[in-house]
């Protein structure tokens, strides 16, 4: 093995990808499981049986089958080599802006899997699962005080799921009432992607509302935009660009008065939970995502969950099953029983999983924990932007940000450097690179939030980090940029060429 001037490990000798791999505890190259195994051993001893063809229905294999004979060490180590080529939130700082990459407590991993809550199934009789629907009604219970709300429905599996949720909700409050003819729905800017294309998908017309100069929305804007045909407003708050909406009474005010419902995207709640109770804002539909809110993990996709609050205008209509407490314990309720409910979301109650880790940081913090937390959150992004915006360009900088801090590419500005390749350098710097590119209010878009669980020693250097970037950009080292990253296990990819023609499977060559 040979190390680069920085220590790092770049190559690795005596490789045989027949099956023996000499001198890889540090491999940063891991050849696939199909070039390190070898047909004359396995992991496993099995006795030579036959098969007559008629137990295969004619299905008999012809050829051999070609997959890789591994011993169990060699199987293990494999994939332990490939967990250290991941970065994750237990290795370093996660500044992923509008993502929340904050430290998941292994606490929530110890309760969630308690057989009570592990080892259940969706389909066992109600009166076996009766520690579950507590805990789940437990769950709602503190999700309405938090948020001030009438109702919740705890089985959307993520953000994206929920708003379906919430908009279905409203849709069938307008159907209830009459008002089928409301076709359009507003939706600023600055939103997050997903809430144009909820709204589409339910057959709304979606009409945007701009951005003023600082960021934010402003009532009058909506006001203008509001007509007999509008549905609801989707608002996220704080928004996208990290900012608090401070005409957001306003403008819910403006929305039902017109015969809206006003849809809040929640995604940034755990910038203000225990601080502000939206429904004091006159929302009336939100989803939570327990994965950034309430510290359930993160990515992989799935599981998530994305409960929605209602208020009590769209409370008839949630949607079913939902936990419900009678004189004999507690019950799932899974149909509408005569309500209004708009129907099913999910084949079963939701990510049981989630919700023991939610309810447990929620009752490892108390409400004080749960408000402190959201000061951390917003302490930090400030602390991030006072350090780093003498270096970086802010294209609303003028104010304190919330949970997160975003910065656009005009610093970079002559410098022969983009976005991409900033980001690209940060990984040489042993960072994961913060969200490009989004939102897209702004030019080369970089968008950074620390989370509440960092420390200042960690954030200051995270901050050191991304000065060192910002002056060697202007200092002219362009090539530090541009050929980044030189560290890492794999160098510069061609990203277009990878997403146009992507090479899926494995095709053994012909000398093998």
């Amino acid at each position: 093995m040979s190390l680069n001037t920085q220590g790092r490990p770049t190559a690795i000798e005596n490789v045989d990808t027949s099956g023996q791999v000499g001198g890889a505890a540090l491999l940063p190259d891991e050849p696939l499981l199909f070039e390190i195994g070898g047909p004359d051993h396995s992991g496993v001893d099995l006795d030579d049986i036959e098969i007559d063809d008629a137990f295969l229905g004619g299905q008999k294999r012809e050829t051999p089958l070609d997959l890789p004979g591994l011993t169990e060490p060699e199987a293990m180590r494999h994939y332990v080599r490939l967990s250290r080529l991941n970065y994750s939130i237990d290795a370093g700082l996660y500044p992923l802006g509008s993502c929340t990459m904050k430290h998941n407590p292994r606490l929530n991993e110890k309760a969630a899997r308690l057989p009570g809550f592990a080892d259940i199934h969706p389909l066992q009789p109600v009166s076996t699962v009766q520690g579950a629907l507590e805990l789940m009604g437990e769950l709602a219970h503190w999700l309405m005080v938090l948020t001030n709300t009438n109702a919740v429905a705890l089985s959307p599996k993520a953000g994206a799921h929920g708003e379906l949720c919430g908009m279905m909700a409203i849709h069938a409050a307008h159907r209830a009432n009459g008002q089928d003819h409301r076709d359009v729905v507003l939706v600023p800017e600055s939103a997050h992607g997903t809430n144009p294309a909820t709204a589409a998908f339910l057959g709304y017309k979606v009409k945007p509302i701009p951005a003023a100069g600082d960021g934010t929305v402003r009532a009058a804007d909506v006001e203008a935009a509001l007509g007999p045909d509008v549905a609801a407003i989707m608002l996220t708050n704080p928004n996208t660009v990290g900012l608090f909406e401070p005409e957001i009474r306003k403008i819910a005010d403006a929305v039902h008065a017109a015969g809206a419902y006003f849809y809040c995207d929640g995604a940034n709640f755990n910038a203000i939970m225990g601080v502000v109770r939206p429904g004091d804002l006159g929302i009336d539909a939100m989803h939570i995502n327990l994965h950034k809110t309430f510290s359930t993990p993160h990515g992989g996709g799935g599981p998530g969950a994305g409960p929605v609050v209602l208020s009590e205008a769209l409370a008839p209509f949630a949607p079913v099953p939902f936990v419900r407490k009678t004189d004999e314990g507690f019950e799932l309720v899974e149909h509408g029983e005569g309500s209004e409910s708009f129907g099913r979301m999910t084949a079963f109650h939701g990510q049981m999983g989630m919700y023991v880790r939610a309810l447990t940081y929620m009752l490892s913090h108390g409400g004080d924990g749960l408000r402190q937390a959201a000061k951390d959150a917003v302490l930090n992004a400030n602390y991030i932007k006072a350090r780093i915006k003498d270096r970086f360009s802010m294209p609303f900088g003028s104010q304190h940000c919330m949970h997160e801090v975003l910065c656009d590419d005009s610093f970079l500005n002559g410098t022969g450097v983009t976005t991409l390749d900033f980001a690209k350098a940060m990984i040489d710097e042993g960072y994961h690179p913060m969200t490009m590119y989004f939102p897209l209010v702004v030019h080369g878009a970089m968008l950074i939030e620390p989370t509440e669980s960092e420390s200042l020693p960690s954030l200051d250097a995270f901050a050191d980090a991304l000065i060192r970037l910002a002056d060697a950009a202007k200092e002219g080292d362009a090539e530090r940029f541009t050929n980044a990253p030189q560290t890492a296990p794999r160098a510069r990819l061609d990203e277009t060429a990878a997403a146009r023609k992507p090479v899926l499977k494995w095709t053994r060559s012909s000398d093998a």
